[in-house]
């Protein structure tokens, strides 16, 4: 069996798992090469560098392990022509993504960019308008494995959360559950709101207007799931109508954000750069999921830990 990864672990992540299936012909290359796709059984891919014309050559791949949680870049329709086999690394995003959450939260709580604002000017003030994170209430949109592991954390912080997703299930760490259908009348309850869902047809656009006019003024806007959530001349208008207070941003419609883009320079926004999951441990995790799957694979099995739906986008 010929492994083929798209990218190179460190030495000491790479050596340990070639020792422990000598069995298999691994090869490792920072990029794709359709020559080695070719010759490849199982793929192991970021996922981005994917497209049609690549599958082509994919002749005798039949499992693809995606090292990410999002799959919306891949090309889905001719990988399930194929009946190819997809699995990610679903959960392993939730510690660097809640402590990027909440670590934002705090800084805003209590004026930590003011306070660096104050230091360069080497100006010393007592004026900060801080406030306590305590009592507050939080909306969760999609409460699974990452917003569960916000919500843990928050209420550790004396924080109510308020779980939203498609159906109204109950999940993890929260205090109360809305489906979608009570998403609007929620809202006005909500201190900080915090998207962590994945791009679906059903999340597109989800929030309009008429959720932003419905929020408080100073509440706290947070996007880390996918930029298609909200058309962002919506979300400006928002702002700059002051009907959020903050504005925290790690993903967008298009990326990278094009330097002349309004939401760099508008008050109270921060934009962080699609960064909130990356961690020095993130290959690490990956292979702790690649391989239990791929002793199953090995064996014939097929019920992968985080098979995918492509047909779903999750």
């Amino acid at each position: 069996m010929r492994i083929y990864f798209t990218f190179e672990p460190r030495p000491d992540l790479k050596d340990p798992l070639v020792a422990e299936f000598p069995e298999i012909d691994f090869v490792f290359e920072n990029g794709l090469s359709n020559k080695e796709l070719q010759r490849a059984d199982v793929l192991v891919t970021y996922g981005e560098d994917l497209d049609d014309n690549n599958i082509q050559y994919a002749e005798n791949v039949k499992w693809i392990f995606v090292a990410s949680a999002g799959v919306e870049k891949m090309p889905a329709q001719a990988i399930i022509d194929r009946s190819i086999v997809v699995s990610n690394v679903r959960g392993i995003h939730k510690t660097p993504m809640a402590e990027s959450i909440l670590a934002h939260i705090l800084a805003i709580k209590r004026a930590i960019p003011w306070m660096y604002e104050q230091q360069k000017k080497s100006e010393w003030s007592k004026k900060a308008k801080q406030t306590e994170l305590r009592d507050s209430t939080a909306l969760i949109l999609g409460p699974g494995t990452i917003g569960s592991e916000v919500g843990r954390l928050l209420q550790a912080f004396g924080v109510t959360t308020i779980g939203c997703n498609r159906s109204g299930k109950e999940a993890a760490y929260m205090d109360e559950i809305v489906s979608f259908d009570g998403l609007l009348d929620t809202l006005p309850r909500a201190d900080i709101v915090i998207s962590v869902l994945p791009k679906t047809v059903e999340t597109t656009h989800l929030l309009k207007e008429a959720h932003f006019k419905a929020m408080k003024s100073n509440a706290i806007f947070m996007n880390f799931g996918r930029g298609n959530l909200v058309d962002e001349n919506v979300l400006i208008h928002a702002i700059e109508n002051g009907e959020i207070g903050y504005a925290v941003l790690d993903v967008f419609e298009e990326e990278p954000l094009v330097a002349d883009h309004p939401l760099w320079t508008l008050p109270n926004v921060i934009v962080s750069p699609h960064v909130s999951s990356h961690s020095s441990r993130y290959v690490e995790r990956s292979l702790d999921i690649f391989r239990p799957n791929l002793e199953k694979w090995l064996n014939g099995e097929k019920d992968l830990e985080n098979v995918m739906n492509l047909s779903r986008g999750y």
